[in-house]
């Protein structure tokens, strides 16, 4: 995706043919049409996201700086995380996670401020599709795993790891930066590129690229088999190809976890299909595009980011006995990978939906310089 494919059109656009499609393409941009007071409450509401999403940060950011500086505090004293063999990536991994929360607040800030329309398309929406795929699955799993009561009484592995409070603190933290982040980028996203998912699904041609992104989607309904069938058997309470210790320490938690795995690999999957088998029943018919890309974006977000967590997870682990088994090993690889080809054929999708837009604009464009230059010269003749 680039800046020139993204971008909005002159004509604010417009997608369709017809009447429906040539007013679509007329109407202005919302954000230059509002009135004043509107666009006042909206630059608030915004600024008010982005505070939220920026002090949402800074419980965690100041504690991973403490760990990093030496502090102990919320690591209980017979911690894993305290053994001197585990210093060095301790320290490393805790600097990854204050980069990764630097970006959040980064990332606020450019989909708050006027600036931040002129940046290249994939500047905000690279880190708003790892944010989202991150933090999505915690703000769904957070309340599951409350509800079903994995969230009150930790193990007492977990007791030694981390004192109960940081988790309160860090998962919370997390649900908030959710929301506020993804207000941001919904606003932000209507805004630029709104046009390329407004109409619904019947408006749809198949375009150039259909062939391709239904063989994608098929693809990636194939690959999504194991990981969709592994994550229903850990819900259900299963401990089929789970690690000695992962079986033995399975609650709540896990199933809840599992769950929230399989619901985001049927979202991705499913509203891939959705955009790739779509029927053309004329104007007006099928669902709002915005239902199958928004369901792409987050699955795909969600199975590839929580399934390259996994496997980088994995990577630090140095006992043999904590690793995971070849199983787990390859059901995160597989999710990572239906999450890219997920997105890789949403990214298609956009691309063609906004070459189309761009053709519109501009032969609205020609018709209207032919229209003008026609009235020039019946008024010359006139005249003359």
């Amino acid at each position: 995706m680039t800046q020139t494919r993204l971008s909005p059109t002159r004509s604010g656009a417009a997608q369709g043919t017809g009447s429906s499609g040539a007013a679509a393409a007329a109407a202005p941009s919302a954000s230059g049409t509002a009135p004043p007071r509107e666009r006042e409450n909206g630059l608030r509401a915004r600024g008010a996201a982005c505070l939220v999403a920026v002090l949402a940060c800074v419980p965690y950011i100041t504690l991973k700086i403490i760990w990093i500086c030496g502090g102990e505090l919320g690591i209980p004293a017979d911690s894993s995380l305290l053994e001197p063999g585990n210093a060095a990536l301790m320290r490393a991994v805790n600097g990854l996670t204050v980069l990764m929360d630097a970006v959040v607040i980064a990332l606020a800030l450019l989909l708050a401020r006027p600036w931040g329309r002129r940046a290249p398309a994939w500047l905000p929406v690279l880190p708003a599709w790892l944010a989202t795929g991150l933090l999505a699955p915690i703000m769904v799993g957070l309340p599951v795993t409350l509800l079903v009561g994995g969230g009150g009484e930790k193990s007492a592995e977990e007791r030694e790891f981390l004192a109960e409070w940081v988790f309160g603190v860090v998962y919370g933290g997390f649900a908030v930066q959710g929301l506020a982040l993804g207000a941001l980028f919904v606003w932000y996203a209507r805004d630029r590129w709104g046009h390329l998912w407004r109409g619904r699904t019947g408006d749809l041609p198949y375009g150039a690229t259909g062939a391709a992104r239904r063989a994608a989607a098929v693809g990636a309904l194939l690959l999504a088999v194991l990981p969709l069938v592994m994550n229903v058997l850990w819900a259900a309470g299963s401990t089929a190809g789970l690690d000695e210790d992962m079986a033995a320490d399975a609650d709540a938690g896990l199933y809840a976890r599992s769950a929230v795995n399989a619901l985001f690999l049927l979202a991705g999957v499913g509203g891939l299909l959705v955009l790739a088998f779509h029927r053309r029943r004329g104007p007006g018919t099928g669902v709002r595009l915005a239902v199958p890309f928004g369901l792409a974006w987050t699955g795909s977000g969600a199975v590839a980011c929580w399934g390259a967590w996994m496997m980088f997870g994995a990577l630090t682990v140095e006992e043999v006995s904590e690793q995971p088994t070849p199983l787990m090993s390859l059901t995160y690889a597989v999710q990572m990978t239906v999450g890219v080809v997920i997105v890789t054929a949403g990214a298609h999708f956009l691309a063609e939906r906004a070459a189309a837009t761009a053709d519109v604009a501009a032969t609205a464009d020609v018709a209207a310089t032919a229209d003008v230059a026609a009235t020039a010269d019946v008024t010359a003749r006139r005249t003359g």
